[in-house]
């Protein structure tokens, strides 16, 4: 896992690369928890974030990179109330017309993960094209 630290006007980027391997899910969690924390988000926020970081990178391991011997990355756009989170990969890209929106009466099996981020997140963002990976962007803004 290599990381990088910069400032953008009042803003903190947090860059990592991650290794595709699902022990690493953990220690993101762990890192977004504690980046969350830092903030000031309520312990249900962050429960909230570090499921959807967790399914997040479940997916790009289990469906985007697929074993591959190839990292992702994962940026965190941290300001004082808000945390932007955005994981790319290099994957296989998929079809986002597929995505159930929260509320379908109809969930399928697969894309459920994508479901569940909708749901906890205040902003979602999925770009994929099939052949050039995937991007995901989920933000998190502060209750007062």
């Amino acid at each position: 896992m290599v990381g990088t630290i910069e400032t953008e006007g009042k803003k903190d980027v947090l860059k990592f690369s991650i290794p595709n391997k699902p022990e690493y899910v953990s220690v993101i969690r762990l890192t977004t928890s504690a980046i969350a924390s830092r903030i000031g988000f309520n312990i249900d926020e962050i429960d909230d974030i570090k499921v959807s970081i967790g399914e997040a990178c479940t997916n790009i391991i289990k469906h985007g990179l697929e074993g591959k011997e190839e990292n992702f990355d994962i940026e965190y756009v941290v300001s004082t109330d808000r945390l932007d989170i955005i994981l790319r990969d290099n994957g296989k890209g998929f079809d986002t017309s597929i995505i159930e929106e929260p509320g379908s009466e109809e969930l399928r099996e697969s894309g459920l993960g994508i479901f569940i981020i909708k749901s906890l997140m205040d902003e979602v963002e999925i770009n994929s094209s099939e052949g050039r990976g995937t991007e995901i962007k989920m933000s998190k803004v502060k209750n007062s």
